[in-house]
């Protein structure tokens, strides 16, 4: 899939596991690791609000394009 997601490299910047990042943004687990492995399909624009809000970084920071 040509976009990426970046989550990990952010979590450990910020020092942060994936559970506390699910509770602050009040998102389950599970589909936090579907979105941070790549096989989410879609992500609504409040769950990147507040991911980016949490994270305190921009949608780019999070999410890359890949043409190849």
């Amino acid at each position: 899939m040509p976009i990426s997601v970046k989550l990990d490299e952010l979590l450990y910047q910020r020092r942060m596991t994936l559970t506390e990042l699910a509770e602050k943004v009040d998102i389950t687990l599970a589909n936090l690791s579907i979105l941070k492995t790549g096989k989410a399909k879609a992500m609504r624009f409040s769950t990147l609000e507040a991911i980016c809000r949490e994270l305190d970084c921009q949608p780019g920071d999070l999410l890359g394009y890949d043409a190849d």
